[in-house]
Order: structure tokens, then C-alpha cells, then sequence
């Protein structure tokens, strides 16, 4: 068990949080949320003791063992990729640096032998002869091909690296586990066999992440960080959303009795006990929801923005007929002989291995880049915006304010007008004068999105458009999106994202594409019974 007493950090005059006691308990895995800048990462660091608290402590069970996912992808880069991962246990990992050691002596006495006979005992203690085993099988899980095992991990690729990394904090069964966002950068059979594994896991998890779909399989509670303190619910997230927005109705209802707001609350608590998605986090939680009160829930603090994309005119029949388009960089093939149509009303999410495949066929439609063979037709009724996945070249040492740089994309020019529409991006005030290259990744975002929806476009052309956003925002867009009545072109690996908004998935292949008109979690299944 981790816990903290009387737990409080602050940076100058800036509070993170302040008197926290809080207890995370074996078998329970907790998704730590708050909006952007509440510190959710930098709690992480203090209950693993990289960051010191201000003031009170973090109390660790004694002998309990904790690992960490780590975030510097070149710690490890002159290590092979086996011994990475058992070095997540660092207690085996010193035996075994030890053993290797008295072992090579040429002088090997009796004292070395009474040594190395306590070293063994310990070894298989903690079971230190099925450690390569276990290593290899994390790798398998999260899709680390066996002619990898063997490299160094300079010789990894960045995604393979990230993997590895995941495996070295998993390694051993640690007695508490704490994950900062372990979902970036991992594909989706990774993200699978992750939740899985999350699952299964009998000690103590605490994880932040952006992906509401992983939160949700996971999690048994949330730790919410808000109005500087941490407050600890149970359930995943999509309770906590609706039970802290339940909350904030009940609020507003000052002439209902209290009576009628507990029926309220009981009809919520009875939907979600039943909706759980495995039968023992259902059987569980359902005994401890039904403990909950009016008191338990609280409205929060949370902003969401106004995300609405409302187009200017309604785009007829023929959309956009793309054939044959092909694509090599650096003498490989990208795209393969891409032919697709279009059609009115279809919200396409584009999936593929290769990323980059996505962002070229997003470049090539919007005119910034030219294939080698093929072409494309856009109906003469659309009008396309389009999402980068880099937008820097909007932002780097552009010096105005940001009413003049969103006044660039607006056909009304009017100041309060401008101002209106930031201030349904959430800046306000004082931030409003902020020069652009200074704002953070997710008001780069925000920036951008309301670029696309002064553009009044029928078209919209996403390309992982959820980087950088917090929850509030992601939620925000993802209902915008669901409720625009164009056309939609998209790249995304949030889960939740996909599911929500297309009604078709096209696959990018290196030999072409896969046609899919269904949901993403039909997709999978699809994909999932092909492969059995």
C-alpha cells in the first residue's frame, strides 16, 4: 500500500495541492485526472520520490517494491534489450551483476562461495531463473518481435523503445505501478494486451492518461485533482464525468427536495453497476456504489470548451474520388495504388502501422504535397479545412497577440467578435494578449480548431487532432465532432475518439487499403475473428 500524510506542494506561491491523505490499496487501479497544469505527473514524481513534497509524506508499505514507467527513451540505449527490462527490478538485477562477478573471480575463496550460495538463495526468492522467461513474455504481450530481444536499445526504433520501457516497469510483479500516459505511442494490439495485463494485476496501480477508452477498461477509482486537494471516487472515468455533472444539476435543482435528488442518484448508480464491462470490477463496485450519497459526489471545477463546426453551405453529392495514388519516400513505398470515394455524410477514420501514411495523404488532398501517380477530385459544392499533426509553422515567431493571429481566419474582423469566440476556446482576459509563439501545445490546439471552425468548411480534415489536449478538451471536441453534419476525414489513436465519430474505418496498407463501412470496435472484432 502507498498512502500520503498531510502531502503538500507548492512552487512559489503556485499551489498544486495541499494537506492530502489519501490511501491507494492493493488490487485497485486508480486513474489520477485534472485539468492541464493541476500536476498530475508532478504527484507521480513525488509518491516515487523524484520530487520532494513541500511539505507531510508519502508512506510506502516496508518491503514493498515500486516501479515506474520511465520517460527518457536514451536511459537505457547502451544496455540490450533483455536485460532493460529485468533491470526494472533492480534488486535481481544487482544479484545478478554480483553472481557474474564472483563467478569470474581467478582467487574464488570459501568466503566467496558462502557469498554466492546466499546470492542463489535469494535469487530464486525472487524467482531470478524464469526472469529472461518473463522478460521475453512481456515483450510477446506488447509486440516486441524475438529477433529483437537480443539488440541494444540504441538500436531500437523509437515505438519498439517505448515498449520495452513499458515492460522494464512491469517486470517482477511490482507491489505498486505508476504509469504517466502508457498508452502514447502504442498500437493497438499493445493497448489491448496492456488492459488486459492492468486487468489481472493484483497490487497497486496509479496511472494518468489522456485515453478515456483506457481509463475506462481499467480503472476501478479515480483520484481527481481539483480546488487543490485530491478527492478519490469510485468507478472509471465515464462515472466520475457524469456522477461530477450529475452533481452539478442537483446543485442548480435548489427546489427539489432531497428526497427526489437521492432517487436521481440511486437510478445513475443502478445504470452504471449494470454497464460495467467485466463482471468482477461490476460485482465489486456495485457494492461500493450503492454506499454512495449526496455528499459523495461533487460538482467540478473543470472548463470545457465550445467545439462546433458548422458549415456554410451544404456540400452535394460528389465529394472527393481519389485513384490510384501513389507515394514513395526515400525509395519506399508510402502509399500503394489508393483508390477510394467519398461519399456525402461519411465520417472516415484513416488506420495504418505507418503513421506516416496518413499525414502524406492528408498533405497530397490538400494541395502541400504532390504524389508520384494517381489523382484526386474534390467535388465543386466542398469547402476543406484542414487539422496538422505539426502546426508549428503557424506559431514559431509569429508575434501577435492572439486576437490578431485568430483575426487572420476571420471574415468578421470586429475585436469582439474574435474575443467571443476565444473565449469559448477558454481565453480570456489577459490571455487573450498572449503572443502566439509562446502559448503551450493545447492552446496551439485550441488555436487551431478555431481556426477550422471560423473556416465554415463542409469538409474537415483531422490528423491526430487530440495531441496535447486534456480530457475537458478531448471530450469537447469529440462531442463537436460527433455532431457535425459534413464530412469528415480523420486520424486518431484515441480509442473512444474512433468509436464515437466514424462510420467507416479505411485501413492503409503497404500494398493498398481496407475498406471497412462499420464502427472501429467492429473493425476489431472483425480484424480479431480473422486472425483466430
Amino acid at each position: 500500500m502507498i498512502s500520503t500524510q498531510n502531502l503538500s506542494l507548492q512552487f512559489g506561491k503556485r499551489i498544486l495541492f495541499k494537506d492530502v491523505n489519501i490511501k491507494f490499496t492493493p488490487g485497485n487501479c486508480y486513474g489520477l485526472i485534472g485539468a492541464n497544469g493541476t500536476g498530475k505527473s508532478t504527484f507521480l514524481k513525488v509518491l516515487s520520490g523524484e520530487v520532494d513534497p513541500s511539505a507531510g509524506e508519502v508512506v510506502i508499505t516496508p518491503g514493498e517494491r515500486l516501479a515506474v514507467l520511465k520517460q527518457n527513451h536514451y536511459e537505457f540505449d547502451e544496455f540490450g534489450v533483455l536485460e532493460t527490462v529485468i533491470m526494472g527490478h533492480s534488486r535481481l538485477h544487482a544479484i545478478i551483476q554480483e553472481k557474474e562477478i564472483l563467478c569470474a573471480k581467478p582467487d574464488f575463496s570459501d568466503e566467496d562461495g558462502m557469498c554466492l550460495a546466499n546470492l542463489e538463495c535469494e535469487f530464486a526468492e525472487l524467482n531470478g531463473w524464469d526472469a529472461e522467461t518473463e522478460s521475453a513474455r512481456l515483450l510477446k504481450g506488447l509486440g516486441v518481435a524475438n529477433d529483437l530481444h537480443g539488440l541494444k536499445m540504441k538500436d531500437m526504433t523509437p515505438l519498439d523503445k517505448v515498449k520495452v520501457l513499458l515492460a522494464h516497469a512491469l517486470f517482477g510483479n511490482p507491489d505498486i505501478l505508476l504509469l504517466d500516459e502508457p498508452t502514447n505511442h502504442l498500437d493497438v494490439a499493445a493497448i489491448t494486451w496492456l488492459e488486459e495485463y492492468l486487468y489481472d494485476f493484483p497490487n497497486t496501480v496509479i496511472v494518468v492518461s489522456h485515453d478515456r477508452h483506457f481509463l475506462n477498461q481499467v480503472c476501478t477509482h479515480i483520484a481527481d485533482i481539483d480546488f487543490e486537494a485530491i478527492q478519490l471516487y469510485v468507478g472509471n472515468y465515464d462515472f466520475w464525468l457524469e456522477s461530477s455533472q450529475l452533481a452539478l444539476q442537483l446543485a442548480k435543482d435548489a427546489n427539489k427536495k432531497k428526497e427526489e435528488k437521492a432517487k436521481e442518484l440511486m437510478a445513475f448508480i443502478q445504470r452504471f453497476s449494470a454497464n460495467a464491462s467485466k463482471s468482477k470490477q461490476a460485482t465489486s463496485r456495485k457494492k461500493q456504489l450503492e454506499k454512495l450519497t449526496l455528499d459523495d459526489i461533487r460538482p467540478s471545477s473543470r472548463k470545457y470548451p465550445y467545439i462546433a463546426f458548422k458549415p456554410d453551405r451544404e456540400a452535394g453529392n460528389q465529394l472527393l474520388t481519389i485513384d490510384e495514388l501513389c507515394l514513395s519516400v526515400d525509395g519506399e513505398s508510402v502509399l500503394n495504388k489508393i483508390s477510394f470515394t467519398v461519399l456525402k455524410g461519411d465520417k472516415i477514420a484513416f488506420i495504418g502501422q505507418n503513421g506516416m501514411a496518413k499525414t502524406l495523404l492528408f498533405q497530397i488532398l490538400m494541395g502541400e504535397l504532390s504524389p508520384d501517380s494517381g489523382d484526386f477530385k474534390w467535388g465543386i459544392t466542398t469547402s476543406q479545412s484542414y487539422f496538422p499533426k505539426e502546426n508549428s509553422a503557424f506559431f514559431d515567431g509569429v508575434t501577435l497577440n492572439l486576437v490578431d493571429w485568430l483575426r487572420q481566419f476571420s471574415r468578421d474582423q470586429d475585436e469582439t467578435y474574435i474575443r467571443g469566440f476565444l473565449g469559448r476556446m477558454l481565453f480570456s482576459g489577459e490571455e487573450t494578449q498572449k503572443e502566439a509563439h509562446v502559448i503551450s501545445g493545447g492552446e496551439k490546439v485550441r488555436c487551431m480548431l478555431s481556426r477550422m471552425m471560423l473556416s465554415g468548411a463542409n469538409v474537415l480534415l483531422l490528423d491526430e487532432p487530440t495531441n496535447h489536449l486534456d480530457l475537458e478538451s478531448i471530450t469537447a471536441l469529440n462531442n463537436g465532432l460527433m455532431q457535425f453534419d459534413g464530412t469528415l476525414l480523420f486520424a486518431s489513436h484515441d480509442h473512444q475518439f474512433v468509436q464515437t465519430i466514424a462510420n467507416r474505418i479505411i485501413e492503409l496498407t503497404p500494398t493498398g487499403l481496407n475498406d471497412y463501412k462499420m464502427t472501429y470496435d467492429e473493425y476489431l472484432e472483425t480484424v480479431a475473428a480473422k486472425n483466430r
